[in-house]
C-alpha cells in the first residue's frame, strides 16, 4: 500500500530565489548547492545588511513625528 499520490507536502513548492528553477528538498529553498553557496557568499561579503530600527528617532514621548 505505497500511495505517494496521497502525501501532502509540508512546505509549498517555491522557485529558487537565485535562478527561479524549482527548489530541491535537499537544498530548500534553493535548487542546488551552487545557488545556496552563491547566497551564502553574498551574506559573507556583506551585500545583505540587516539594520536595527532606532525607535527613538521615529517617535518621541508625545507620539510620531
Amino acid at each position: 500500500m505505497n500511495s505517494d499520490t496521497n502525501v501532502t507536502p509540508l512546505r509549498p513548492k517555491r522557485p529558487c530565489p537565485e535562478c527561479n528553477k524549482p527548489s530541491a528538498r535537499e537544498t530548500y529553498p534553493f535548487c542546488s548547492t551552487r545557488c545556496k553557496d552563491m547566497d551564502l557568499n553574498r551574506w559573507l561579503k556583506g551585500v545583505y545588511v540587516i539594520r536595527a530600527r532606532d525607535d527613538e528617532e521615529e517617535t518621541d514621548a508625545d507620539g510620531p513625528k
